[in-house]
């Protein structure tokens, strides 16, 4: 299949069903990211998977906004109230040991949670360090994290990157999901077969490790979960080692879709090329008496040093993800990446009674902080025998000291301004002004959802102009975007500088401010209004040097048709985030202004 091409919805779906079969014969590989919505095809496969467990199998349910308490496990305070003594509960994690963990809305996963589920995969247990306990429990399970986000939300990518399979199934439909012909008894024979399968020769890796760097896959884990999955494939079909077809298969389920590049097609070699002739009679005549004996069967041919390579690859390269050819052929460029997430969001601020809740700590409840009555009794409860009775005190009453108040912590996340520096200038004006409108008309538009407000800057002639201090208002920014013309000088260090002074006065008010400076580079006009280029560029990276030193999140986009190096030589001295776009498309500054997220 093209990189273009519609994608075969059977195939899809007989390949995902194929790797809820290896990850029943070794969960060691992982787990699946399964994009789908929820429907009779996301049922199906998930019914699928646990067709191939027997009913003793764990099967548990991630619930939203889960606490550790319920994750990892601790204290019991029911039982250690009854007793007097320190009594630990198993958490989700521990529970689902030798089974499936399912966590639903995988794209909304809390990093923490998300950090949690990582270490248990990595480490094949669950450390619990608190309540005055430090335990390790083992566990090894299969992690489903189902993905219900839209084109731009994806679940962790640290997460990700540890589960084997990435599976797409929002174009089958339920008419190709057909259930799996395979049984528990079929998963037990094959994982018994598995400890007997041999370990992948040199050739096998070097094979996988070729196709993954063709593919631009950097993670190590790939190739590592490419192998395991070639090894449970040979287990599945009753094999003790690994063959050329198991390689191609888990390159295909595991390398395409991770894909980040195409990898080079092949060019045949014309040079070397023999063309076809016709044998004369003689010759005719004269290997009849060679002739191989048609029922005989043919040795299998070795195969040479990079046959296997080539095979491994052209297998992951007729499953890559559609569209990936037109993503790779984009011209823009981000350079420094900076991780995709779902938009930029302020910092995380400490709260005393509102917000998200991130547990609590030692100290006195007052009219500043609340009492975490739990927590409290959590730390009281294990030292009741020790404390003893006192004399007329009730019987059965729970003796807290001063020193068992927790406090409860939460935590804000501040609004965040965007601060757009536009050069207006005769330089970029006429190739950038357009889609610098689009873009934060499109930001706005999304502004209260991402808990978002956007500024504009644009300078021209002799000084800088803040055209639209921070808003959320489209109508708003619409007028004063349609006001906004083009031409003239290039005060590049006077843009800098108000935008600095903005981006201070933002953070003062409580919020993240986030820069971003869309210009060629070439400033011609000095801090004092004079016309000196040199100055001008001193001035210019004075300024991105003083924007460095506050601690202010920037990004610079370099958007000139053909980049001379000034922007980069800004960037650097800003500490910002560089990004190169000749072609600019105001979707496309958008979404690079969501990714350059800091």
């Amino acid at each position: 299949m093209s990189p273009t091409a519609q994608p075969d919805h059977a195939q899809v779906w007989a390949d995902a069903m194929l790797a809820a079969a290896l990850l029943a014969i070794d969960p060691g590989l992982g787990g699946a990211a399964v994009r789908a919505g929820p429907g009779p095809v996301r049922d199906g496969w998930i019914a699928g998977l646990r067709g191939l467990h027997t009913d003793q199998t764990p099967w548990r349910r991630l619930p939203p906004r889960v606490g550790d308490d319920r994750l990892l496990g601790g204290l019991d305070l029911a039982a250690a109230l009854g007793s007097g003594t320190r009594v630990l509960q198993r958490g989700l994690l521990a529970e689902a040991d030798g089974g499936v963990l399912i966590a639903p809305m995988a794209e909304r996963l809390d990093g923490g949670v998300a950090a949690r589920l990582t270490s248990a995969l990595d480490e094949g247990a669950v450390r619990i360090e608190r309540d005055g306990a430090s335990e390790r429990t083992p566990t090894r399970f299969v992690l489903v994290a189902l993905d219900e986000g839209l084109e731009d939300e994806r679940p962790p990518e640290a997460l990700l990157e540890r589960l084997a399979f990435r599976l797409d199934l929002d174009g089958v439909g339920w008419r190709e999901a057909l259930p799996i012909s395979a049984t528990p008894d079929d998963i037990a024979e094959a994982r018994a077969a598995l400890t007997q399968v041999a370990a992948p020769d040199e050739a096998a890796i070097h094979a996988v490790c070729a196709a993954a760097e063709a593919l631009g896959v950097a993670s190590l884990r790939a190739p590592c979960l490419t192998l395991r999955a070639a090894s449970a494939l040979a287990a599945l079909e009753g094999r003790d080692a690994i063959e050329a077809e198991d390689l191609s298969t888990a390159a295909r389920l595991v390398l395409s879709p991770r894909a980040t590049r195409l990898p080079p097609q092949p060019e045949p070699d014309e040079d070397t090329a023999e063309p076809e002739r016709e044998p004369d009679e003689a010759e005719a005549e004269t290997d009849t008496g060679d002739a191989p004996d048609p029922e005989a069967e043919p040795d299998a041919p070795e195969m040479q040093p990079g046959e296997l390579d080539d095979l491994v690859l052209e297998a992951a390269r007729s499953a890559l993800p559609e569209g990936l050819e037109a993503m790779w052929a984009a011209s823009g460029q981000t350079m420094r990446g900076a991780p995709t997430r779902s938009g930029p969001t302020g910092a995380k601020l400490p709260a005393a009674k509102r917000g998200r809740r991130i547990g609590s700590r030692p100290g006195r409840p007052d009219g500043a902080a609340s009492l975490d009555l739990v927590e409290t009794l959590k730390t009281a409860a294990p030292w009741q025998r020790l404390r003893g009775a006192r004399p007329g005190e009730a019987r059965g009453a729970l003796r807290v000291r001063r020193d068992d108040f927790r406090i409860r912590r939460f935590e804000q996340r501040a609004e965040s301004t965007v601060i757009f520096v536009v050069d207006a200038s005769g330089s970029a004006a006429l190739q950038r002004l357009a889609e610098t409108k689009g873009a934060v008309e499109l930001l706005l538009a999304e502004a209260y959802v991402r808990r978002t407000q956007v500024a504009l800057i644009a300078f021209r002639k002799e000084a800088a102009e803040i055209l639209l201090p921070p808003t959320r208002s489209l109508a708003r920014a619409r007028r004063e975007l349609a006001a906004l013309a083009g031409g003239g000088t290039t005060p590049l260090a006077s843009a800098l500088e108000t935008a600095a002074a903005l981006a201070l006065g933002e953070r003062a008010k409580g919020r993240t401010p986030l820069l971003v400076v869309m210009t060629d580079g070439r400033g011609n006009i000095a801090l004092d209004g004079a016309a000196f280029r040199t100055r001008a560029e001193q001035d210019a990276l004075t300024a991105c040097r003083r924007i460095r030193a506050a601690g202010l999140s920037a990004a610079l986009i370099d958007v000139s048709p053909r980049p001379r190096g000034d922007g980069a030589k800004l960037a650097e001295a800003m500490g910002a985030t560089f990004a190169s776009l000749p072609y600019v498309e105001a979707e496309r500054v958008r979404d690079l202004v969501k990714a350059l997220e800091i």
